[in-house]
């Protein structure tokens, strides 16, 4: 499983998890104070499962 957060660009900025995880619910906690306002995007990969969405990041 991964989760990984990126620019408008496209460019990778954040992995929030790289790894096997066990069945259930996580939280995962994202320190964004060195990105700058604008719209990034984060990926969800879990087996055969991907999701893409978009996010709005503000200070």
């Amino acid at each position: 499983m991964s989760l990984k957060i990126f620019d408008v660009l496209g460019k990778e900025v954040a992995t929030l998890v790289n790894g096997e995880l066990q069945q259930g619910s996580y939280t995962a906690t994202f320190d964004a104070s060195k990105l700058s306002t604008g719209i990034y995007f984060y990926t969800l990969r879990a087996g055969d499962f991907v999701q893409t969405k978009k996010m709005l990041m503000t200070k």
